[in-house]
C-alpha cells in the first residue's frame, strides 16, 4: 500500500504516462525520419556508385542504419518528451493542482519514471537483438564498399595472425573455438625475415595438431614453380580464438555475445578493459533514459507566469545534453585506459543521479 501512495491516482498516473510516451516517440519519429534522410544523402553516392546497386539497395542501407539512429537518439527524445509533458502540464496549472493536493515532486514524477524503466527495458532489448545484427551487418557491408551483402553476420574479415616468422591472412573466419572454420587461406613462409614461399587454400579446420587447409597450393618464390598439395596442417602453434577474436567490434554484438568474446580474450591474456567497459555501458545506456525525467524536472516546477519557464526548459535541456557529453566522454577515457571498464559506464549516470535529485529536491523547496 505504502508503494501505490507513493504515486498520484490510477487515473492520474496513466494520463501523464500516456501523454509522456506519445510525446516522447513522436519527438523520436520526428528525429529518425529527419536524421535518416540527411544521413542518406551523404552516403547514397557510395552505395549506388557500385554497379548493379539501385533503389533496392538504398531502401536496405535505410533498414540497417535506422536502428542505429533509434538507438542512439531514445534518450534524447525521452527528455525533450519529459520537457515537453511537463511544460504542457505547468501550463495548464495542473502541476499547481498536484502539489496543492499534498503531492510531492517525487510523486509528480513517479509516472514518468516508471514509464522511462519501460522505455528502457524496450530499449535495451532493442539494442542486443536488432541494432547488435544491423551494425555488424552494415560493418561488413560498408567493408566491401556496399557490394555484396556477406551473409554471415558472425564472420571476421581480413584478419592476420603471425606464426613465428611466418604470416597468415584469413578472408573470412566464422564459429568459435574448435568449430572455427576458415576461408581464402594464405600463408606467407619466412625465413630470416625472408619470403621463400606462399601457400594458398579455400578452406581451413581445426585439427588436433594444427589447422589443415585444402586444396592448397604451394608457390616456391626461387624457383618460380606451383605444386598442389592437397590437404596439409599449417599453424601449430596458432589458437582458434586469434583468428575470430582478433577484431571485436563491440557496437555488433549482443550483450551475450560481448561477455562471451570478452572471456575468450581473458583466456587468452588479451586486453579486454576497453570491451568491458562497453559491456557495462550495454546496460547504462538504456537505462539513462530513467535519468531524463530527473534532469528535465526543472521545467515542471515554478509558475508558469512568472516568464521563466523557457529558461527552465533551457535548463533542463542543457542538463540532458551535459550528461550525454559526459558519458561520451568518460566511454572514450575507458577505451584509453585512463578509467576503469565500471567507471567509465556508470560514472556519469551516478553523477548526474545526484545532480538531478538535487535539483528536484531544490525545486521542492
Amino acid at each position: 500500500m505504502k508503494l501505490v501512495s507513493f504515486f498520484p491516482s490510477r487515473t492520474v498516473a496513466i494520463y501523464m504516462g500516456r501523454m509522456f510516451l506519445v510525446r516522447t516517440f513522436a519527438v523520436l519519429a520526428a528525429l529518425v525520419l529527419v536524421l535518416q534522410a540527411l544521413d542518406l544523402l551523404s552516403n547514397s553516392g557510395d552505395i549506388l556508385a557500385f554497379p548493379g546497386n539501385g533503389d533496392a539497395q538504398v531502401w536496405q542501407y535505410v533498414s540497417l542504419r535506422a536502428p542505429q539512429i533509434v538507438s542512439r537518439f531514445l534518450p534524447f527524445s525521452v527528455l525533450l518528451g519529459t520537457i515537453l509533458t511537463l511544460i504542457t502540464m505547468n501550463q495548464n496549472s495542473e502541476i499547481v493542482a498536484l502539489k496543492g493536493s499534498g503531492l510531492s515532486a517525487h510523486q509528480v514524477l513517479a509516472p514518468l519514471l516508471v514509464a522511462s524503466l519501460g522505455v528502457a527495458v524496450i530499449s535495451f532489448v532493442f539494442n542486443d537483438r536488432v541494432v547488435a545484427r544491423s551494425t555488424a551487418t552494415l560493418n561488413q557491408w560498408q567493408k566491401v564498399n556496399y557490394g555484396k551483402l556477406p551473409i554471415d553476420r558472425g564472420d571476421r574479415a581480413n584478419v592476420w595472425v603471425r606464426d613465428g616468422d611466418d604470416l597468415i591472412e584469413v578472408a573470412q573466419s566464422r564459429g568459435r573455438g574448435d568449430a572455427t572454420r576458415l576461408g581464402g587461406i594464405t600463408l606467407y613462409d619466412r625465413t630470416g625475415g625472408n619470403l621463400v614461399a606462399i601457400l594458398r587454400a579455400d578452406h581451413g579446420k581445426r585439427v588436433a595438431n594444427g589447422w589443415e587447409v585444402s586444396p592448397a597450393t604451394r608457390f616456391d618464390v626461387r624457383s618460380g614453380t606451383v605444386r598442389s598439395l592437397g590437404a596439409v596442417v599449417i599453424a601449430k602453434d596458432v589458437r582458434p580464438d586469434q583468428f575470430t577474436l582478433a577484431s571485436v567490434d563491440a557496437d555488433g554484438l549482443s550483450f551475450g555475445a560481448l561477455k562471451a568474446a570478452i572471456g575468450d580474450l581473458s583466456d587468452a591474456g588479451r586486453p579486454t578493459k576497453a570491451l568491458e567497459g562497453s559491456l557495462w555501458h550495454k546496460l547504462s545506456g538504456p537505462l539513462s533514459s530513467v535519468l531524463m525525467p530527473l534532469l528535465g524536472a526543472v521545467a515542471a516546477f515554478g509558475i508558469a507566469r512568472s516568464g521563466k519557464l523557457f529558461v527552465r526548459a533551457v535548463i533542463g535541456m542543457g542538463l540532458g545534453f551535459a550528461f550525454f557529453v559526459a558519458d561520451n566522454f568518460a566511454l572514450a577515457m575507458g577505451n584509453l585506459g585512463a578509467y576503469p571498464p565500471f567507471l567509465a559506464a556508470w560514472a556519469p549516470f551516478l553523477l548526474f543521479f545526484l545532480i538531478g535529485e538535487a535539483v528536484l529536491i531544490r525545486s521542492e523547496e
